[in-house]
């Protein structure tokens, strides 16, 4: 699939099988996404995620999913796994982000909606943003008034129990620049349907909605 112009920037995250990578990168996704939480039912090793990643064009960002990890860890893995960026849950030192943007990793940092306040009250410099709820890939949409009104000025994904049947909805009331789903393409816990892969990214670019908000240079 070729992409025209603007869009909304999609992630599909959680993938494990040679057939889910090819069906995100076939229907036109710009991140797949691996999940290195050792708890998660979607877990992979670094290794295995590799391999997977030999399947994903140039362009199509290759991302780890890292809750509460060491910077050594994050390093570690995503040396093993060849990935191009990071996504961040959990306690994250500002530090470590700034350390893995030098490195040339493309870091993002995961909030709660319910954590976003205090964050946007920290006045931090421009970076890359991801909004869940608080349970992280258990498919359950969060209270958008736990936003107070307020969202990201700069690039930032929507992310909690986002579903094909629900995400035109989420777009079009909240304006993220991009969405990232898991357990709302599945057809069983951990386990990937690839149809619903389509349906999701299908529902996304039928939409015609382009960014809201340009990513900041800063965290490029």
């Amino acid at each position: 699939m070729t992409r025209k112009g603007p869009a909304i920037y999609i992630k599909i995250c959680g993938l494990s099988t040679e057939a889910s990578v090819e069906a995100g990168v076939a229907a036109g996704v710009d991140a797949i996404g691996f999940v290195f939480a050792p708890r998660s039912v979607r877990f992979v090793e670094p290794e295995r995620a590799a391999t997977l990643g030999r399947r994903i064009p140039e362009g199509i960002e290759r991302v780890g999913v890292f809750q509460n990890a060491s910077l050594a860890e994050v390093r570690d893995i995503a040396r093993r796994a060849r990935l191009t960026t990071v996504q961040l849950h959990g306690t994250v030192e500002d530090a470590d982000v700034h350390a893995l943007r030098d490195e040339g990793l493309r870091p993002i940092r995961a909030l709660s909606a319910a954590s976003f306040a205090e964050y946007r009250a920290s006045a931090r410099p421009a970076e890359r943003l991801l909004l869940d709820a608080e349970e992280p890939g258990a498919g359950v949409p969060f209270d958008v008034t736990a936003l107070g009104g307020a969202r990201p000025t700069g690039f930032w994904l929507l992310a909690g129990g986002l579903t094909p049947e629900n995400v035109v909805e989420r777009i079009r009331a909240l304006l993220p620049s991009g969405v990232d789903v898991s357990s709302g393409v599945e057809s069983e816990r951990g386990v990937k349907s690839l149809a619903r892969i389509a349906a999701f990214v299908d529902a996304v670019r039928a939409t015609g909605a382009e960014p809201t908000d340009a990513e900041p240079a800063a965290a490029r």
